[in-house]
């Protein structure tokens, strides 16, 4: 029974001393470059950029449009994929192309799962792949 109550003690004071690690994101890249869309730009357009967060369910994404204007968009996306027992982050940068259709802006790239489009849906960012859609959420 002792060994138990030892046990169980260590499992949880070693889930709180390293959970917070886990779950919060790495630092931003040290190469992150803000740059504010032109004010000529469309709003629809300029409402692209910034940083953006969602969690729809194991796996977690960042996404920051570090600058945009109508022909392409500089991205960082942060993706933690949750394994088994790990979580494993990693940044990303892609350069997007942006295209309008249908009279609604796009951004899209090829990312290692193939294309991802990017659509402003109110005040959220829809991301939809091949094998997922998530919605993000503007962060500061």
């Amino acid at each position: 029974m002792k060994t138990f109550v030892v046990s169980a003690v260590s499992i949880v004071l070693v889930s709180i001393l390293f959970c917070p690690m886990v779950m919060s994101a790495p630092s931003m890249p040290n190469d992150v470059q803000m740059v504010q869309p032109d004010p000529s730009l469309p709003k629809e357009l300029a409402a692209f950029w910034g940083k953006w967060d969602g969690l729809p369910g194991v796996d977690q994404y960042f996404l920051i449009v570090e600058k945009i204007d109508e022909e392409k968009a500089s991205l960082y996306i942060l993706a933690i994929v949750s394994t088994e027992s790990i979580a494993a982050p990693f940044w990303m940068r892609y350069e997007a192309q942006v295209m309008k259709e249908r009279g609604k802006y796009k951004v899209w790239y090829s990312g290692p799962f193939g294309n991802v489009e990017l659509t402003l849906k109110g005040e959220s960012l829809n991301y939809d792949s091949r094998t997922s859609s998530r919605r993000l959420k503007r962060v500061p």
